[in-house]
């Protein structure tokens, strides 16, 4: 009979192997790091992980993630109303507030994507169109530019027509296929800079 990790380790590694871009291999390794860890440091980091699921909400008027009933950008008074920039996913927001953005967000939830059966009622369409209904000048698509990304911010673009307020598109600085989150500051400043009309 071969050797075989103990069954709590194992266990460790599986979860980890769960995440995003995490393999087998870089699990183990983390499960391994862990054992390292003093156990303050693991509950610590325990605490960590039941937290963020547990204390975490969606935003009432933007579905940011948040603590309390509005995000800090909702919150802050200094921002300008007039302009939503529509991303897929809380994360996005952090890049755009590298880049110098002063206007609001609205994060959809997710794309449209029939092939992973995801229809556009199944993110958070509806609550861009009530927020769009009085004060908004501008509404900017970006959402990465993928096939989904894609057909998801023109999905979008044709249920806000009706309410004759400018749709632009972020410019394609951007590579196509890749994540706005690693996108530098410097190339999300020029495609907000030069985004064009998108209907």
């Amino acid at each position: 009979m071969g050797y075989r990790n103990p069954l709590p380790l194992t266990v460790l590694t599986e979860y980890f192997a769960r995440l995003p871009g995490i393999g087998m291999k870089t699990a183990g390794r983390l499960a391994y790091y862990v054992m390292s860890m003093d156990e303050e440091d693991i509950e610590g980091f325990a605490r960590a992980l039941v937290n963020v699921k547990k204390d975490l909400r969606f935003c009432d008027v933007c579905q940011n993630l948040t603590e309390d009933d509005l995000c800090s950008v909702c919150a802050d008074e200094l921002r300008d109303r007039g302009v939503i920039c529509v991303v897929e996913v809380p994360k996005d927001i952090n890049a755009f507030e590298r880049s110098g953005y002063n206007g609001v967000y609205h994060v959809l939830d997710g794309l449209i994507s029939p092939i992973d059966g995801v229809t556009p009622e199944m993110i958070r369409l509806k609550e861009l169109l009530r927020r769009v209904t009085s004060g908004v000048d501008e509404v900017i698509m970006a959402t990465n530019p993928t096939v989904e990304g894609e057909a998801t911010a023109m999905y979008a673009a044709k249920l806000l027509e009706p309410f004759n307020i400018k749709i632009t598109r972020l410019a394609f600085g951007l590579p196509i296929g890749g994540a706005l989150e690693y996108a530098d500051e410097m190339t999300l400043l020029k495609a907000l800079e030069n985004r064009t009309a998108f209907l």
